[in-house]
């Protein structure tokens, strides 16, 4: 169920313990939940060989939450699942700093995907569009007789388009089947659909179908967030001409991006270090989602550059959106297979997938921005070290007390900070 206030103040600070049991309390999680969330091998045998194939283990990642999100004047705290250090606290600090504008606001697509059917061997594609389109309303019906919730609950087939392509194997007529998914991802629907209406439509065309599928290019399925964040609140001290600097080197990091697709690559991994956490973390196929933001990109730009915008407003704001597809879900698929996918949906308190497609975009804004403001100031490398100087202890050797130790030793100094130089400090910690 969704929380009251995402403002949890000492937060990192608790152990993993005491974190888990407050997290439980405000989300009110059942103690299945609970459960699942503390057992390190939260996945067992039987529930992993019915998600893939040939199964001979599992693989455990961290799950942190972020705070501090206001969405469409909503709180949440948000699940993030990966393994690098410093995203979760750069995503918080962010969502923190746009509270006095309200924080972040949505504006989505329905939840439409498509499926693609593709005719070969058509000999008069005008003619065949023609027929397509006066057979619309069968094609439609028959796409819509399968027994299913998400028909009964108002979605199914919605539309059909044909496009005619050119290809090195010769002309191609593309079927596209517009499916309101509702809460589902859809992937199995509109692939189901697909195969149904395929043998009507070679019928239809005199063609040979190959292909039946959807497409993970959701252009229709577009989530939209934007937030804004005052000079005050982008400066550590609260100074206004501190903020405008920082603002201004936001912004000329951001163009950067924009120019520059050796860099927009960068600056969007970071976006999906956002997304893609909050999509593993909630059983979503993560893959399909960074497929579609990186391919959107290129599909609405005309080449591959930045997933964000950031600009400045009239105040002297920094003014951040993000469009791009979501196809994610709510029902079916690992989350609702998946034990820990199933307690992060119940810490999030999401009702419909597009409440959700509107967190994972909030997420990725705000990590964006993370990423861009610790570039335009400290440098990426400060941010990361304070957790992953641990992991080099740990790799080192050190033990106990002596990882902490070792870290703070390495973080407190001047000059590169290696892993021969983490080796030498712990062996001058044992002499």
């Amino acid at each position: 169920m969704p929380v009251d206030n995402s403002r949890l103040k000492g937060f990192y600070k608790l152990d993993v313990e005491e974190r888990r049991q407050m997290i439980a309390e405000l989300a009110s999680l059942s103690e299945e939940h609970v459960a699942a969330l503390a057992a390190n091998g939260e996945l067992d045998d039987a529930s992993a060989d019915r998600m893939i194939e040939n199964v001979i283990g599992t693989m455990s990642l961290p799950v942190g939450v972020a705070t501090n999100f206001i969405i469409d004047e909503k709180h949440y705290v948000i699940p993030f699942c990966l393994e690098e250090s410093s995203v979760v606290a750069a995503a918080s600090n962010m969502a923190k700093r746009c509270h006095a504008m309200g924080g972040f606001t949505s504006n989505n697509d329905a939840p439409m995907m498509i499926a693609q059917i593709q005719l070969l061997d058509v000999d008069d594609h005008t003619r065949a569009i023609e027929q397509i389109a006066q057979s619309k309303g069968e094609l439609m019906d028959l796409a819509n007789s399968l027994p299913s919730t998400m028909i009964r609950l108002g979605g199914g087939c919605k539309n059909i388009t044909t496009r005619s392509l050119e290809t090195l194997s010769g002309p191609m007529l593309i079927v596209h089947i517009h499916v309101d998914c509702r809460d589902a991802m859809g992937a199995n629907a509109v692939n189901t659909m697909a195969e149904l209406l395929a043998p009507e439509l070679e019928t239809i065309t005199s063609g040979r179908s190959l292909l039946r599928i959807l497409s993970n290019l959701a252009t229709q399925r577009l989530a939209r967030v934007s937030a804004t964040f005052t000079p005050e609140e982008m400066s550590n001290s609260g100074d206004r001409s501190d903020g405008v600097s920082i603002i201004e080197g936001i912004l000329e990091a951001h163009h950067f991006a924009m120019a520059d697709p050796y860099r927009a690559t960068t600056h969007n991994k970071g976006v999906m270090n956002g997304i893609s956490a909050v999509a593993v973390a909630c059983g979503q196929d993560w893959r399909a989602v960074e497929a579609g933001c990186h391919a959107y990109v290129a599909y609405h730009q005309g080449r591959y550059g930045s997933m964000t915008h950031w600009e400045k407003d009239a105040k002297g704001n920094l003014v951040g959106t993000i469009e791009t597809p979501m196809a994610v879900g709510i029902v079916g698929g690992a989350s609702k297979v998946h034990p820990v996918a199933r307690a992060n949906l119940e810490i999030l308190g999401v009702e419909s997938a597009q409440e959700l497609a509107s967190v994972m975009a909030a997420a990725g804004l705000a990590q964006n921005l993370g990423a861009l403001r610790a570039l335009a100031t400290s440098g990426i490398q400060k941010g990361h070290m304070r957790l992953h100087a641990k992991n080099m202890a740990v790799s080192a050797g050190a033990i106990g007390d002596e990882i902490e130790r070792v870290a703070q030793q390495l973080i407190s100094e001047e000059g590169p900070k290696t892993q021969t130089r983490v080796a030498e400090i712990l062996e001058e910690l044992r002499k």
